[in-house]
């Protein structure tokens, strides 16, 4: 028994060193087997080299036999880029990273710190889910932990990153934190291929029940990594975008380069193709519309008709909500819908304004669209934009038809300042459509010989007359039409008078959103 104050050192050097390596060297073998880096490895691949303090490393299950330092979880604050985060990792090597009561409280108490000092939560997971032998304990503390990770939502930046394989209440807490970034080698799951053979009979392999790219497909990842650095690398640029808390504003980043039109300004006056039909891809409008060509995508897994993205126009964060006319023209369908609702209520809650550009036919028709919920999905994508309060610019760089234009971030669901092009076309819908719909009988009197003819007359007409941006900017529902190389300076312009907006108070107890 230590008696000394050396005993005592030594005693707690052990201490620390056991905690170290809760499950000793059958850990580290397990570990290396699965070639798997240890918990604190991976908190040190994300933060700030040497930033990391531990709390709670000496915590252990009290009465247990087995017990063992940890319970699983290696919880601390750190900085990354100078900036505080409080971080978690599950340890795969205590009871397979699965909850119990020493788990669930140092999370908690995690999710608190986070709370208490207004900076993001990062949690990595690599997870069993519940603690078998814990029995119900351990599902009390994934309800309690839930109910902490509400308290945050929208109060700081959460992200989890998922590594291994996590099953069953290991998903839920990471579906509900803001962004998920998984490695392309993970898998996340409620219920295993085994259970669900047993259960339903079905057959189904492991990737294609939870593998990383399947997941993001299904909107529930928002990035895959190929390995689990450049997922921490992306976590980190995530970061750099958004602000510690919503009371605080996003890092200020060169504000001031390029403040006259350069040869790039120039190269988007002759961007959009002459035919309306011929694709262009929407990146390269983009790339010279922002700071630097920094575009930070997320949710490319899914949707790709619809491009979100984080930029900086003068240094300060935006959100971008593009159409994308290489991928089904640019419509809008119901998963593009689901991403661009999330991403808008994502940057309305942290204060990041929003930057609208368009080029759509409008929504995408058809049986499958409308069975998997295209109506109330898009309500959610039009509840979102009216929701934001954030300042909000568009621009309308070709197509804005029908249901798009409202959606795009149009004057009339709330934006602040909408410019367009020379070679926006805004209307109900295109030429063609509004000719087959509209001039049947007119073409039906037409010799057949002549009818081809007189419809291509018809649709000229139409795109020269009705189709145009001037109707909407003589209707004042556009600000300004501009030439295309003056509009990165035109959104700074924008911004720059839009800084101080500051959203109405509700008193309601909450809006109801189409769920």
């Amino acid at each position: 028994m230590a008696s000394t104050t050396a005993d005592k050192l030594a005693d707690l050097y052990k201490k620390l060193e056991d905690a170290r390596e809760p499950a000793g060297d059958a850990g580290i073998a397990k570990r290396r087997a699965k070639g798997i880096p240890s918990p604190r490895e991976r908190i040190a691949m994300l933060v700030d080299s040497g930033s990391f303090v531990e709390i709670g490393a000496l915590v252990k299950q009290p009465g247990a036999l087995d017990a063992l330092y940890g319970d699983g979880v290696v919880t601390g604050h750190a900085t990354v880029d100078g900036r505080p985060v409080v971080v978690i990792a599950h340890d795969q090597t205590v009871f397979g990273g699965s909850v119990g009561e020493m788990f669930g409280r140092k999370v908690a108490k995690a999710m608190e710190s986070a709370a208490a000092i207004g900076c993001p939560f990062v949690a990595i997971n690599d997870s069993g889910g519940a603690r078998i032998q814990d029995a119900v304990t351990s599902l009390a503390w994934y309800a309690w932990v839930s109910r902490k990770q509400h308290n945050l939502s929208g109060l700081v930046p959460q992200i989890s990153v998922m590594l291994g394989k996590c099953a069953a209440g290991a998903v839920y807490s990471p579906i509900n934190t803001d962004v998920l970034i998984a490695t392309k080698s993970s898998h996340m799951f409620v219920t295993g291929p085994d259970v669900i053979r047993e259960t339903t009979g079905e057959e189904v392999t492991l990737d294609e029940l939870g593998g990383a790219f399947n997941q993001a497909q299904n909107g529930n990842i928002h990035h895959v990594a190929e390995t689990e650095q450049a997922a921490f690398d992306w976590a980190r640029a995530y970061l750099r975008f958004m602000p510690s808390s919503c009371f605080e504003r996003a890092p200020l980043v060169n504000p001031g380069l390029e403040p006259e039109i350069t040869d790039s300004d120039r190269e988007l006056d002759s961007m959009v193709p002459d035919e309306h039909h011929v694709g262009y891809d929407m990146f390269d409008i983009l790339l010279r519309l922002f700071d630097d060509g920094d575009l930070h995508e997320i949710s490319e897994g899914v949707a790709n008709n619809m491009i979100t993205a984080f930029a900086r126009v003068d240094g300060r964060s935006v959100g971008v909500v593009a159409n994308q006319p290489m991928v089904a023209a640019g419509a809008i369908d119901a998963r593009a819908s689901d991403k661009a609702a999330h991403f808008i209520r994502l940057c309305n809650a942290f204060g990041l304004p929003l930057i609208f550009v368009v080029d759509t036919p409008g929504v995408l028709p058809g049986v499958e669209e409308e069975r998997i919920g295209v109506i109330k999905r898009g309500g959610r994508f039009f509840y979102a934009v009216v929701e934001a309060t954030v300042p909000i610019a568009t621009i309308v760089v070709r197509k804005a038809f029908g249901g798009g234009y409202a959606v795009m971030g149009s004057k009339q669901l709330g934006a602040d300042i909408n410019l367009a092009w020379p070679t926006a076309r805004i209307a109900v819908m295109g030429g063609e459509a509004a000719v087959g719909l509209t001039q049947r009988r007119q073409l039906a009197a037409v010799p057949e010989e002549d009818r081809a003819a007189v419809r291509q007359q018809m649709v000229d007409l139409y795109d020269t007359t009705v189709a145009t941006p001037w109707v909407a900017a003589e209707r004042g529902y556009i600000d300004a039409v501009i030439e295309p190389s003056q509009t990165r300076l035109e959104l700074r312009k924008a911004l720059a008078m839009l800084a101080d907006k500051d959203g109405p108070r509700d008193t309601r107890k909450h809006l109801l959103m189409p769920l």
